[in-house]
């Protein structure tokens, strides 16, 4: 047993770390002192030009910190290299002013992103979807899936049972909306093209044929948020024009190139998706389902990152302010089991991006090649998933089993909110 009850401390924020020199009794102006140099950074800046990555290396290791560039940096002087910078918060601290007194503009830019990271992710505004004004940071908010589809993955799609546009379909539409917004769904997802790996694409008019008497229903009897999951303009404008109050686009706006000028137009919000879906490296198991295989990435989180961040730029210069942009990395859209694991292990590193983030990780195949187990024994590893993207940073969930996973964000919320 350890005479002095030693042990390690972890994720260790600015308030935690206060709080842990209080609990010993440590003078208020030390703290204040002590806080920055108890916070650790890993930095990585990526295509920082030889000259000014071999400045910056020297100027962090003598501030007492590290730095890792590539090893072909000292090879010429015309090539970039990427940066991995390891220090405290008071090295970076005293790193951003050097920075600044170098003639370097790209070190300048550099300091000035540093001092903007070290600031944290500022909240986004508050967000009105239709009945529902989401305040980012306070809690996290259940989007419900509606599938009013014959072939959903999950096999919960309403059409397999129902004809397309029915007042059957359209009944049953309602009473599983009805239970979903009873156990707490703040948002419901109204899809009726499955996104499964290998669906074949649906024309836009079966497509309208079932989504719009539902959600002209929807928002007529209840008083909820509805959002269209599609990536066509036509659709999208319909849907809206029927009562949707947002846009879920699993292609991030590039397919349908005319989807950002109705988004735009009818100052809706947006989710927009990363995906790198390819029919060719999908594989489906009779079981299990459809799953993608080989899909390469230069760099995991940073592509994932770069191309969300080409996304919002793009549906900002279309006209779609930035406070009503969602962003959602796309869990197993182009992924493989392996990648999509460590994309939501390391999912607060989205948070940079400075956007409101939605993550679905219901019943998906990676949970089942992970557990070995079809899509209706995998509530305990949606719920899984579901608590370990709320801790890293997701806004909204988007989710089956409305009930257990409130339950599971409402718990998880009890711990993670706290922490701020």
């Amino acid at each position: 047993m350890s005479a002095f009850n030693t042990r390690s401390l972890s994720r260790l924020d600015a308030g935690s770390l206060a709080a842990e020199m209080a609990a010993i009794d440590v003078d208020a102006p030390g703290v204040r002192i002590m806080v920055p140099k108890g916070r650790f950074h890993a930095v990585r800046l990526d295509g920082v030009p030889y000259a000014a990555a071999s400045i910056l290396k020297q100027e962090m290791l003598s501030k007492g910190g590290e730095a890792a560039v590539g090893r072909n940096i000292y090879k010429g002087q015309g090539g970039k290299s990427g940066v991995l910078l390891l220090g405290t918060e008071a090295q970076y601290r005293r790193l951003i002013p050097k920075l600044r007194q170098q003639p370097m503009r790209s070190l300048h830019t550099i300091a000035g992103e540093l001092e903007a990271l070290l600031a944290g992710p500022s909240l986004p505004p508050p967000l009105t979807v239709g009945p529902l004004t989401c305040r980012w940071g306070e809690r996290t908010y259940v989007m419900g899936i509606l599938n009013v589809t014959p072939d959903s993955f999950s096999g919960d799609g309403l059409a397999a049972a129902f004809e397309a546009g029915s007042p059957a379909l359209v009944e049953a539409a309602l009473r599983q909306a009805r239970r979903m917004v009873a156990e707490g769904a703040d948002i419901l997802d109204v899809g009726g093209e499955s996104t499964r790996p290998g669906a074949t694409p649906l024309p836009a008019e079966e497509e309208l044929r079932r989504v719009v008497p539902v959600i002209a229903r929807l928002a007529k009897e209840l008083p909820v948020a509805i959002s269209i999951d599609t990536y066509k303009a036509t659709v999208a404008e319909a849907a809206l024009d029927a009562g949707a109050h947002m846009v879920n686009d699993v292609w991030a706006l590039g397919r349908d190139h005319e989807l950002a000028g109705v988004v735009a137009r009818r100052q809706a919000p947006v989710i927009l998706m990363h995906n790198r879906s390819r029919p060719a490296e999908a594989t489906v198991d009779a079981q299990l389902g459809g799953r993608y295989q080989g899909t390469e990435y230069h760099d995991l989180l940073g592509d994932v990152i770069a191309e969300l961040r080409g996304s919002a730029e793009a549906a900002q210069a279309a006209g779609i302010a930035r406070e009503r942009i969602i962003v959602d990395p796309g869990i197993g859209f182009g992924k493989t089991v392996q990648q999509n694991l460590r994309l939501i292990d390391r999912l607060a590193e989205l948070r940079s991006l400075g956007y409101p983030l939605l993550i679905g990780t219901s019943r998906k195949s990676f949970t089942g090649y992970t557990l070995k187990l079809p899509p209706d024994q995998r509530v305990e590893g949606t719920a899984a998933s579901v608590a370990l993207a709320i801790d890293r940073g997701a806004d909204i969930v988007r989710v089956h089993d409305v009930q257990a996973m409130v339950r599971v964000a409402r718990l998880t919320d009890a711990v993670v909110r706290r922490r701020g």
